[in-house]
Formats: C-alpha cells, sequence, structure tokens
C-alpha cells in the first residue's frame, strides 16, 4: 500500500528542500503579529519565505444538520473563532500545549508563544536537515519532538523559557555501546542493516506514559525509551506499513494505527517486560490517520482517510466497535479529547465539534468550524479550571500556515 502523508505533499521527502526560517521579533504578541507589515523590498518566493505575514483572517461559523442526532444550537455564542495566525510558511504540521506554553511546528521551525500575555518568546531547531516536526510531547521541563529525518529530539525548557536542544534519540552513547554485537543490527533493505534501537524511517509519533516513551514509525515499528537514561528498551514491528500514531492509556495499553487499515492493541508483560499484542481490531476500509483516548481512558476514537470516526470500547474479551461518525467530507487527520468534547480535524478544510449525548451515550456532531484554506492538519485544546461555563480554547493548525484560536462551549 502506497502511504501518502498529506503534510508533505508541498515538497519532496528529502528535508533539504527546506528553506531556512527567520526567528519571529522577541516580545511580539499576537496583536502585533497580526499586523505584522505586508511591504518587503522583494516578493520573490525564496525572499518572502524568510519573512512572516501575520493578519486577520475573517472566520465563518457553520452548524450543519447530519443524518446523526445534533442540538439544535445555532447560536454563534457557543463557538466562535477569537483571533487568527497566519504566516507565509507553507503550512502547520504540528501543534503541541504544555502548561501555559502553546508550540507550533511549521516546517522544521517550532514556534513557542507564552499563552499567559500571548507573546511569541522563542523560536528553535532551526535546521532545515530534520526535516518536517511530526509530534511534540512533554515531561517535565523536557520537550520530546520526532522529525523527518528518522530522529528524536530532546530539548530542555531553560528558566527564561528558551529552549536547548540536549540529546538526539538514539543517543551517541547507546548507539556505541550497541555496535560491536553483530546480533543488534536489523536489515531495513536490501543489503542495508542498521542498529534496531534506530527509527529507517519518518517518526510519525509520540506518546508519554510515566517514565516510558512510544515512538512510532512509517518503518512499522513502534520503539519504547526510558525518560531517565534515553535508552532505547524495545523495538517491535508491528504493522505491515507506516505507522501514522499512537495513544498510550493510563493503565500502559499501547494503540497504534497504521496505513494498513489496521488498529492493534499492545500491553507490556510484568515479568518479561515486553509488550505483547493483546488484540487486532481488524482492518479497516482506509487508511488510520489519528487516535484518541477520552477522559478517562475507557473510549478509544479513531479516523481515517474516509472521512469516518469509529469509536472503540473494551468488551468482555477484546474492543467492539460503538459506532460510526459521519459528517466530514475529507480525511480525518487529527483527533482530541477535552473536557467530554471530542474535536476532529480533517482534509476538508473543517473541524467539527462532538459530543456525548445523555440517554444514550452516542456522540453528534454539534458545530462545524469552519475558515481554513486548506486541509486542518493538527488540534490541541484546553479547558479552563473552575470554568462554570464549560468554555474549552481550542487551536487548529492547517497547510494554509495559518493558526486559528476558537472558544467552545462544552455544555453544548
Amino acid at each position: 500500500m502506497q502511504h501518502i502523508d498529506q503534510s508533505d505533499s508541498l515538497g519532496p521527502r528529502n528535508p533539504e528542500w527546506t528553506p531556512p526560517l527567520p526567528l519571529l521579533p522577541q516580545g511580539a504578541t499576537l496583536e502585533t503579529l497580526l499586523c505584522w507589515p505586508s511591504v518587503y523590498p522583494c516578493t520573490h518566493a525564496t525572499c518572502l519565505s524568510n519573512h512572516y505575514l501575520c493578519s486577520r483572517f475573517s472566520y465563518s461559523l457553520l452548524l450543519q444538520h447530519l443524518s446523526l442526532p445534533s442540538s439544535n444550537m445555532n447560536s454563534p455564542k457557543h463557538h466562535h473563532c477569537v483571533t487568527s495566525l497566519k504566516t507565509l510558511t507553507p503550512h502547520i504540521t504540528c501543534l503541541a500545549l504544555h502548561r501555559n506554553l502553546l508550540y507550533a511546528a511549521s516546517l522544521n521551525l517550532i514556534n513557542v508563544f507564552d499563552l499567559s500575555h500571548h507573546s511569541h518568546i522563542d523560536a528553535f531547531n532551526q535546521s532545515p536537515a530534520s526535516g518536517f516536526v511530526k509530534s511534540i510531547a512533554f515531561r517535565a521541563s523536557k520537550v520530546f519532538t520526532a522529525h523527518q529525518d528518522c530522529k528524536i529530539r530532546v530539548w530542555l525548557i531553560t528558566p527564561s523559557k528558551r529552549h536547548r536542544l540536549l540529546s538526539s534519540l538514539p543517543t551517541v552513547a547507546d548507539r556505541l555501546r550497541r555496535c560491536i554485537v553483530p546480533r543488534n543490527y536489523v536489515s531495513v533493505r536490501r543489503h542495508k542493516t542498521t542498529l534496531w534501537i534506530q527509527h529507517c524511517d519518518t517518526v510519525s509519533g509520540l506518546a508519554v506514559n510515566h517514565t516510558l516513551m512510544y515512538s512510532v514509525s512509517w518503518d512499522k515499528s513502534f520503539k519504547v525509551w526510558d525518560l531517565f537514561s534515553y535508552r532505547c528498551l524495545e523495538s517491535v514491528t508491528a504493522h505491515d506499513d507506516a505507522i501514522n500514531a499512537v495513544a498510550v492509556g493510563g493503565d500502559g495499553t499501547v494503540y497504534t494505527a497504521s496505513a494498513d487499515g489496521s488498529i492493534k492493541v499492545w500491553r507490556r508483560g510484568n515479568e518479561a517486560k515486553r509488550h505483547a499484542l493483546v488484540s487486532n481490531i481488524g482492518k479497516q476500509k482506509s487508511t488510520v490517520n489519528a487516535l484518541v483516548l477520552d477522559g478517562d481512558g475507557t473510549a478509544l476514537f479513531s479516523g481515517g482517510c474516509d472521512g469516518a470516526i469509529c469509536r472503540w470500547v473494551w468488551g468482555e474479551n477484546d474492543v467492539v466497535k460503538m459506532e460510526t461518525l459521519r459528517g466530514h467530507g475529507g480525511a480525518i487527520l487529527c483527533l482530541i479529547h477535552v473536557a467530554g468534547v471530542l474535536a476532529s480535524a480533517s482534509a476538508d478544510l473543517t473541524v467539527r465539534i462532538w459530543r456525548g449525548q445523555r440517554g444514550s451515550g452516542g456522540y453528534c456532531c454539534r458545530a462545524v468550524l469552519e475558515g481554513h484554506q486548506k486541509p486542518v492538519k493538527s488540534l490541541v485544546a484546553f479547558s479552563g479550571e473552575g470554568d462554570s461555563n464549560g468554555v474549552v480554547t481550542l487551536f487548529s493548525g492547517s497547510l494554509d500556515g495559518e493558526i486559528k484560536v476558537w472558544e467552545v462551549f462544552a455544555l453544548l
């Protein structure tokens, strides 16, 4: 099966084509960025790629009545676009939240915004050789980034909220320790071998659970990393095609989704401490791009290229499908679940908001957020503590290079 990645549609998979990007002005607020001048001495595309153009972007909000049950919430006060940020960079590949910091990856560059005063405070990973940033994860003051060049990079958040590179995974020490033993090498393609601790294709996803981190890759494997020593503990060839997504439950159960259409469930044994397959949720009709668990980990949501979202729960002995949510007109590229709200981002340029119904427990679409000009690649959200109105602040990042900030009422 040929694997197609939306984020790489604007250039070859060779990361060397990516142009270098500058730092945004230090201390610039979002309002300042939105009004950044649009006149430059040179309008050549190469010159423009080295500048950021920010402008206000009008939004429209459309509530659609689907074949699925939905509530009659037509007032825009229940969900609206607060502001938007547009740059001349080709697209946003990844968003992430950590404490009060918003991380936005555009090509290889990762910009950081402090949400407490809405200002841009840092930009790091300026080397285009790393390729696109595919995923970002956190543990304490460490930031882990997954890259197109097959590596995972570890960054330290300094007291001044700047970012300093600590290491890349696998570490040099780990490679040296294993390279002298022949059995540590595996065949990755004809006439080529590599250490089993190394990914040999794009690292597509990261998930952290306590002291372990899981990385999945287009090389069909997932790897387990110790977050204290940064050593690779285990490598599992999990699927027949590229792995696109990973999710980890609070009990350590690992879920992987692949371009081969399957979702697999893994658990770590108590004695061997190796992950074993406990369930294979069969072949879906299309590539599975996204996974997310609900707040208590009792339900798993998956989204694929067919535009459908499936909700899965554990039965007596296996995972069973409870329902299929339809409404998107394009591939599902991202799923998040916050404060009882499921949000889905799609290649149809929209974000849909889903909410469980009282009584039946089934999910229905409550809102469609429109305004992006290209596929919506990434979502992150948070809900305010003690907020009696149940407001969820949602960020959507698109291949149009724009980040939109939305307010959605969770009590729809």
